[in-house]
């Protein structure tokens, strides 16, 4: 193997716990009887006690006026939703099907706000009879919460989502500046609020969220601010208090080789000091912030299994029962510009002595869960474990594509 490729062998196999067998631990077992457990692979799995200390370090840093919530689409599996339901300060949903995930989990629907481009009218109404907080895109949006207001006789709750004049930079997706379909644009705010007074809809506050994937504090810290200044100008000319301000979230993880982890530290304490700063500008208002990968990608591990070692002109595949229609992410295929190998290992506590290629069932090129990856030497009935799929794995992949079946999913 050369150093090159050697060079890109993923730190974060070498931090997961193992036994003394030398198996990966998942929940406090080893992997294999986790997979059994569950029912075999490809499966995914979620350790809560991860998820857990992830969430209560952050709660413990972050000032007390400032709210953490869970943004479900980063993960929706109902489980672990309801795990979440219990540790954070609100849900954040982006469909009725997954208002309805947050309203069976335990959650007051006074914590749960509802955000997206296309709101359909029936989403519209039973956010409104739910009574959760709704993020308007769009004056069409408050005029049919309106009218759905007039027919219930009690007044929408309603934040307006912006679209800010700026972006944040070294985003992994980008949210907000120029022309997007998120939002309301910054200019048209102002004209918005007024018509939330003239509609009699019940304002609370701003939802602002510039982009996500983004390990540069420096660029989280200077959204933050931005966000923050035009929130206080808008507020101003708002006919009731600012009661809520939304500053999104943005909080990267490491994926690839070569790329550090967030520094928090300066982010927090930009945190502490908008906080302090919107105690004395708007007194019943709290700061939220949104964030759904950076609580769960990293407590979670996509597992197939070895069906057959195959070695095509001096090439090595691995053959797995999973692929792209099931982790969509870590086979390149989204949002990726430059295909880069998730962090991949082999159940084994051999070293990564050989380069491999990790390929599923798919008759297409494309599904290749790790491309030329040095990994422990493997063979048929191996477990093969991707890293960094707590978020963004089964709900976002195209599961249904050839007919294969759907993988299973464990909060362990």
């Amino acid at each position: 193997m050369t150093a090159a490729v050697l060079a890109q062998l993923p730190t974060v196999a070498s931090t997961w716990p193992r036994d003394a067998a030398g198996e990966f631990v998942v929940g406090g077992m080893a992997l294999s009887r986790v997979v059994d457990s569950v029912g075999g692979t490809p499966c995914y799995l979620y350790d809560r006690e991860r998820i857990g200390q992830r969430v209560r370090s952050l709660r413990q840093a972050l000032p007390e006026r400032v709210h953490l919530h869970y943004a479900i689409k980063a993960n929706p599996m109902p489980a672990l939703v309801a795990q979440m339901a219990r540790w954070v300060d609100g849900l954040d949903v982006a469909s009725a099907g997954e208002l309805r995930t947050a309203l069976d989990s335990g959650m007051s629907a006074a914590r749960i706000s509802f955000a997206g481009p296309a709101k359909r009218l029936e989403e519209l109404r039973r956010a409104h009879a739910a009574g959760v907080l709704v993020n308007v895109e769009s004056a069409r949006e408050l005029r049919l919460l309106a009218d759905l207001s007039d027919a219930a006789g009690h007044p929408a709750r309603v934040a307006i989502r912006a679209n800010l004049p700026f972006e944040l930079k070294a985003s992994g997706m980008k949210m907000s500046g120029g022309a997007r379909p998120f939002g309301v644009d910054a200019e048209r705010v102002p004209a918005l609020l007024a018509e939330i007074g003239v509609l009699g809809l019940a304002f609370e506050g701003f939802h602002l969220y510039a982009g996500s994937q983004n390990l540069r504090s420096e660029a989280i810290v200077e959204a933050q601010q931005r966000s923050f200044e035009l929130a206080l100008q808008w507020a101003a000319k708002a006919g009731s208090p600012l009661r809520s301000l939304n500053l999104g979230g943005g909080f990267g993880i490491p994926y690839h080789a070569g790329e550090a982890p967030l520094s928090l530290a300066p982010v927090l304490n930009n945190l502490a000091a908008l906080a302090g700063e919107l105690a004395r500008e708007a007194p019943q208002a709290h700061l939220v912030i949104e964030l759904g990968r950076y609580l769960v990608a990293e407590a979670g591990l996509y597992v197939c299994r070895v069906t057959e070692r195959k070695v095509s002109r001096g090439q090595t595949f691995l053959m797995v029962d999973g692929g792209m229609h099931q982790h969509l992410a870590a086979s390149g295929h989204f949002g990726q510009v430059v295909r880069k190998n998730y962090p991949v290992a082999v159940n084994r506590s051999a070293p990564a002595t050989e380069v491999a290629s990790v390929c599923g069932p798919l008759c297409t090129p494309m599904d290749v869960l790790a491309d030329k990856a040095p990994l422990a030497p493997a063979e048929e009935g191996d477990l093969v474990v991707v890293f960094q799929s707590g978020a963004y794995g089964k709900t976002a992949s195209p599961r249904d594509f050839l007919g294969h079946p759907e993988p299973l999913e464990a909060l362990v």
